[in-house]
């Protein structure tokens, strides 16, 4: 079982994710108000399902590497931390263009649960990210390998999935917010840098 003090940290840190717009977000976004607040809805719950499938595919993968060898499992865990660096020092470096979520073709539920899936799924950046985050919060000492990924993982999948309902229902005030205050997308991707950094220099401390 996964120990109280990681699994606030855990926690404290998916926050810090979802109350800073990403991908999801806005593509949750730009569907609810494109299309209503029930596309808005089943393009959240798509993209959960894709979440899912990267946690399926993690917890198996890293349960394989963990059961071949403990040092493979700590030298996943030491590039996936590299991994979070660069994504970090890439975010604060990137320049974000201005959103635009007005105009483009209207969906019908079905289709936007199926589009949210799907660009989830098939994302590559979203498997690396799964493979390279959820293995910093696994200790050895909290029991089956396996357990702790699938809490970590869902955990993540519902936490994400609350963020972008909440997009859903009130895309028309923060569609106008964001559209208002176009520094916050500007800002978005430094402040998420700092919390990739962080997560990979907290792995560093860690070993020593």
């Amino acid at each position: 079982m996964i120990d109280q003090a990681t699994l606030f940290t855990y926690v404290a840190i998916l926050f810090g994710f979802v109350l800073i717009p990403g991908p999801a977000v806005i593509f949750t976004l730009a569907q609810a108000s494109r299309s209503g607040t029930k596309v808005g809805v089943s393009t959240g719950f798509g993209i959960a399902a894709g979440d899912l499938v990267h946690t399926a595919m993690a917890v198996f993968g890293l349960s394989a590497i963990i059961q071949t060898s403990a040092l493979a499992f700590t030298i996943v865990k030491i590039v996936g931390a590299t991994y979070l660096l660069y994504l970090g020092i890439k975010a604060m470096f990137t320049k974000v263009e201005t959103i635009e979520l007005a105009g483009g073709k209207a969906v019908t539920a079905k289709q936007a649960f199926r589009q949210g899936a799907i660009a989830e799924i098939t994302n590559p950046k979203t498997a690396m990210f799964f493979l390279a985050f959820l293995p910093q919060f696994v200790k050895p000492e909290n029991g089956s390998a396996a357990l702790q990924l699938t809490t970590l993982g869902v955990l993540f999948v519902l936490i994400g999935m609350g963020s972008t309902l909440l997009v859903a229902f009130s895309a028309g005030a923060m569609s106008r917010f964001l559209q208002r205050n176009q520094f916050v997308m500007r800002w978005q991707g430094k402040v998420v840098g700092c919390i990739y950094c962080a997560l990979g220099v907290r792995l560093a401390f860690q070993e020593k």
